[in-house]
């Protein structure tokens, strides 16, 4: 039987684990590396699909427990699936719910982030209460619900049905994120049993493909999760553990500041099977992310911040990051970069978004979108191609030195 996918690398810079490839599915190719656009509700936020193609998006995510939620996988699957569904006419990947797990779970309401280091979260904090959503069994994962309260239970085996209804190119292995502050016995605890749910995921989805075979649909494609947090010996044996079985890619699982990448990236990257693709979930938010994690091994990110941002007023630029609210702007006529190329930045002046955002308008969100949207597809693209042409480091250098200029944390990284 066809593969669900097929992963060819093209290129490959001396002295790295830096690749470009292309990633083939059944809805059309990915060139690597890429950008993954965040579509968590088969949506991504007040754009439309025919946007995400004119700023360069190739491939949406969505999340299967958002979807489970919200309309329902039956619905997505009556319609057609998921790209049919959001009328997105290019490869998709579905998250499994596994960092729900963690994000409902022991990080609830305590304003432990994603990275949650010790000026961002309380190690005491790191542990179960009464108010999270999440109770973590070895059989799965019961969820109350963050709408309604209504009572869920997700195992590894309900997440590939939910999954294989929505019908993306691209599954997640269902997981536990365990918080980054958790004590290293649990974190031992939680590997495990992410292996074990691995596995599971594994003969469930095997199952489902076989099925379509019988029906004459295209098979899909699982990726398995690395878990494992900052501990160099959990990373690799996970790797190990995963790497050895029969998954079309993996995704590295987790949570990180930009400075780890070096590290947790490259332990994982250098131990997983190098002919499959590596998808490094939720990273993105930061230019930096994207080009250490190129330079350690990864072909596809995903991240909702560019969107998420871009709402909220802040815009990325090639001079860093702007708040576009800022009174500065009132009667500023020029683009938000005079560099962009993008739609926004070709048609509209920072006074008039500054006046969409304090004027509460829906057009606001649409602009700024675009314009973060591209700035991260397009980076991911600029160094694609400087893998090609090996000018990575010399973009990396300008590119970062520049966007940084500000910032000596970031600045220090640029020699890792």
């Amino acid at each position: 039987m066809q593969k669900p996918l097929k992963f060819e690398i093209t290129h490959r810079l001396p002295g790295t684990l830096a690749r470009a490839g292309v990633i083939r599915t059944p809805h059309g190719d990915i060139q690597t590396p890429a950008f993954i656009v965040g579509g968590t509700n088969a949506t991504v936020k007040s754009l439309t699909p025919e946007m995400i193609r004119d700023f360069g998006g190739q491939s949406v995510l969505a999340n299967t427990y958002h979807l489970m939620l919200r309309p329902g996988a039956d619905i997505v699957a009556q319609a057609g699936g998921l790209s049919t569904f959001m009328h997105f006419d290019g490869p998709t990947f579905t998250d499994s719910g596994g960092f729900q797990v963690f994000s409902l779970g022991v990080a609830y309401k305590k304003g432990i982030d994603a990275v949650a280091h010790t000026e961002k979260g309380d190690a005491q904090k790191a542990s179960a209460s009464a108010e999270q959503l999440v109770k973590i069994t070895d059989k799965g994962v019961h969820f109350r619900s963050h709408f309604d309260g209504q009572k869920l239970f997700m195992t590894p085996e309900s997440s590939m049905e939910l999954q294989h209804k929505i019908g993306a190119d691209i599954h997640m292995a269902f997981d536990e994120c365990p918080a980054p502050l958790a004590p290293y016995s649990y974190i031992v605890e939680s590997l495990s049993r992410t292996h074990t749910w691995a596995e599971r995921c594994l003969t469930k989805h095997q199952d489902l493909n076989a099925e379509h075979d019988a029906e004459g649909q295209p098979r899909q494609a699982l990726f398995g999760i690395v878990q494992g947090a900052r501990h160099e010996e959990l990373r690799k044996r996970s790797a190990e553990f995963l790497g050895a079985r029969e998954f079309d890619g993996y995704g590295i699982g987790g949570v990180f500041e930009s400075g780890e990448i070096p590290t947790v990236v490259k332990w994982t990257n250098q131990t997983l099977p190098e002919s499959k693709p590596k998808h490094l979930l939720g990273m993105g938010a930061q230019p930096m992310d994207l080009f250490l994690g190129v330079e350690y091994g990864v072909d596809t990110f995903d991240c909702v911040a560019p969107t998420r941002q871009a709402r909220n007023g802040a815009l990325f630029t090639y001079d860093g990051r702007m708040n576009i609210k800022k009174q500065q702007y009132r009667k500023d006529f020029t683009p938000i970069d005079n560099e962009c190329p993008c739609y926004t930045c070709q048609h509209f002046t920072r006074a008039y978004l500054n006046h969409l955002f304090h004027a509460d308008e829906i057009l606001a969100s649409t602009l700024a979108s675009i314009h973060n949207e591209y700035f991260i597809v397009s980076t991911v693209d600029r160094i694609r191609g400087s893998i090609k042409d090996s000018s990575f480091f010399e973009l990396k250098k300008d590119f970062l030195t520049r966007y940084y200029a500000s910032q000596p944390k970031f600045l220090a990284l640029l020699s890792l």
